[in-house]
């Protein structure tokens, strides 16, 4: 405690038993030992998924040559099963025993000669021969050609041979002394009626059509495929370099006399390979060769494959260079899930960090808290206070805009009252003399034009009556929310109401009506309003033109129907915008307030749409454009 005391703590060391050492120095050591232990960590990262590719690429390259392997091996064996009982079916026609009876009768030989053609076309084989105990061809499919099969002898082959010997069917691969083309034979006795064994026929199939169906497109490019015979000779090969070459070059003392028999006129040299170590997750029937041709070495994995009822072996070459791309992507995914692993510790190491700095404010951020909560409330208080006076006041605010939404509608129809005194004066008028012609017409007893007079009364109250009807309407405030509405209708109802007004006489409205109705989004009353400001606005435009002219267009603009409304008359002043500012007028105080467009600009943006206007581009007056947004059918 000593030494506690006389040495005390200072910033950036440590006391007893570590005097002197600062924390600077100590955390090197540390820090080192991160690093080191990062990198021990990556280096077994890499062997282990170098490891795992390499074992996964060779099982992966494996079982493809074995699929491979077993597609050929089917192949071969569906060959044989098709051309292996025709033989023994051709044995048993008895034109050939009775050509073997009588070799010197020439009607015979003909009958078996032609026999044997006939015999050729139905199997599909290349050829079709028989021959006697002796060896000798008394018969073929192509006799009388010059390299007839008629007059061989061919006992040396093992397919006649081992025939007679066994008395049974022979299968045997071999080149043919004539053609020279590497033919499967497939062999069988003839016997006469007591099963004495006469000769043999002997069938010959072209291995044309094994060849041409060697591989499958993808997998072409990396391997090759050879079938050997039972002394080691390729006789088939995807490879032509690898035709007619030694695989085994070691053998039997008969081996070399053999293969001059079964390959004449061929120089079968051994293939130069070397047996690599193979890896342990291969099975036995694959091994890892190095082939040396033509100077170059190339590393294979070679997968053996016995085929079915023969010595001949097929054996799949692939190339391993698959394998080290595996081994690749397998060190990416493995320096990728290393770096992840990393990423996630020093996340962990950090937010541990963090979290103990959090602990530590904890407990400062708790006292500050309850401190400010006082406050919190208070100022809630007085907030929500505040939002209920603010609710109030914009509830005031909207029934005040519906009421002088309304005022406005009542003021034009004050402005409208002489227009609406005038268009009933009339008819009041004519219905008055109607009424004292009737009387002396129902004196003279003149009951016809007293039915005549009282019809045209009729009409012209039913006249009155909708006019008043459409003020009536236009009067009332609207009865709910927006809905879908034919945008013609407003448009119709407010040029009734303008045309009853004295001041619309002389000015020429052009409103081509469409034909099928534009349904929008809107609501009846307040778009006849909106209307019926923008007529009365174009109407007092045009006072003073010699030819005063109002057009209502109606157009489509996306998914907006747009009604144009645009005058001749004397234009907007320079701040288009202004004229919806509430109570901006350019006319007299009689002429209205200046809140028509200001409130027609609110009942439209209510509404979802826009309300815009300008100066005319193509000559004198102004345009307003309304806009509202369409609802088709399904909707």
């Amino acid at each position: 405690m000593a030494a506690v005391r006389q040495g005390g703590w200072r910033k950036g060391q440590l006391s007893c038993p570590f005097a002197g050492a600062s924390l600077e120095a100590l955390a090197e050591p540390v820090h080192m030992l991160y690093r080191i232990s990062v990198v021990v960590v990556l280096m077994v990262t890499l062997l282990l998924s170098w490891v795992l590719g390499g074992w996964f690429g060779y099982r992966q390259l494996e079982q493809d040559s074995v699929q491979e392997a077993f597609r050929y091996r089917q192949l071969v064996a569906n060959e044989l099963n098709r051309y292996l009982p025709v033989p023994e079916l051709v044995a048993e026609h008895p034109l050939l025993a009775e050509a073997l009876k009588h070799p010197d009768d020439p009607v015979t030989l003909l009958r078996a000669n032609e026999q044997m053609q006939r015999m050729a076309i139905i199997v599909g084989g290349s050829d079709i021969y028989l021959m006697d105990l002796s060896g000798l061809t008394i018969a073929a499919n192509n006799f009388g050609q010059p390299n007839t099969f008629v007059g061989n002898n061919y006992a040396f082959r093992p397919y006649f041979s081992d025939a007679v010997k066994t008395g049974e069917s022979v299968v045997y691969f071999a080149l043919g002394i004539m053609s020279l083309e590497r033919g499967l034979y497939f062999s069988h006795p003839v016997r006469d009626e007591r099963g004495k064994i006469l000769g043999v026929v002997a069938v010959k199939v072209l291995v044309h059509e094994l060849e041409s169906q060697w591989h499958r497109p993808d997998f072409r490019r990396q391997a090759d495929m050879v079938v050997i015979d039972g002394d080691g000779i390729s006789f088939l090969a995807s490879n032509t370099g690898w035709l007619y070459r030694d695989f085994l070059p070691e053998g039997d003392d008969g081996k070399s006399a053999r293969v001059q028999q079964r390959y004449p006129e061929r120089d079968l040299r051994p293939m130069e390979f070397g047996i690599q170590g193979k890896p342990w997750v291969l099975s036995e029937q694959s091994s890892r060769i190095r082939m040396y041709e033509q100077g170059e070495e190339r590393d294979y994995l070679a997968v053996s494959t016995d085929l079915p009822r023969l010595d001949w072996q097929l054996m799949v070459f692939a190339e391993t260079r698959q394998v080290a791309w595996t081994r690749a992507g397998f060190l990416l995914g493995g320096g990728a899930v290393f770096l992840a692993g990393f990423l996630t510790w020093l996340y962990l190491r950090e937010r541990y960090r963090r979290e103990r700095e959090l602990a530590l404010r904890g407990e400062q951020l708790e006292r500050r808290v309850a401190q400010r909560t006082a406050d919190l409330k208070r100022s809630n208080d007085q907030l929500l206070g505040e939002i209920q006076e603010r609710e109030r006041t914009q509830t005031e605010l909207r029934e005040t805009q519906q009421e002088l939404i309304q005022a406005a509608k009542l003021a034009v129809l004050g402005q409208m009252s002489a227009g609406l005194n005038h268009e009933l004066n009339q008819p009041l008028t004519a219905i008055q003399a109607y009424a004292r012609n009737s009387r002396k017409f129902l004196e003279r007893g003149d009951a016809d034009m007293v039915d005549a007079n009282l019809q045209e009364m009729v009409i012209l109250c039913d006249k009155m009556a909708e006019l008043i009807r459409q003020f009536k309407v236009f009067a009332r405030k609207s009865e709910g929310p927006p809905s879908v509405v034919d945008l013609r209708l407003p448009v119709d109802a407010a040029l009734k109401i303008i045309t009853a007004q004295n001041a619309s006489e002389g000015i020429t409205i052009r409103w081509q009506r469409p034909g099928s109705a534009l349904m929008c989004h809107g609501d009846l009353i307040r778009v006849e309003q909106v209307l019926v400001n923008l007529l009365a606005n174009a109407v007092q435009a045009v006072e003073g033109q010699e030819q005063p002219e109002i057009e209502i267009l109606m157009t489509e603009e996306g998914d907006y129907w747009r009604c144009l409304v645009r005058d001749n008359g004397h234009g907007l002043p320079g701040n288009t915008e202004r004229v919806f500012e509430p109570f901006f007028t350019t006319r007299s105080v009689k002429q209205g307030l200046g809140l028509g467009l200001s409130i027609s600009r609110q009942i439209v943006e209510a509404l979802g749409g826009s309300l815009t206007g300008h100066n005319r581009a193509d000559g004198p007056g102004a345009e307003f454009v309304l806009k509202l947004k369409q609802r088709r059918a399904e909707e």
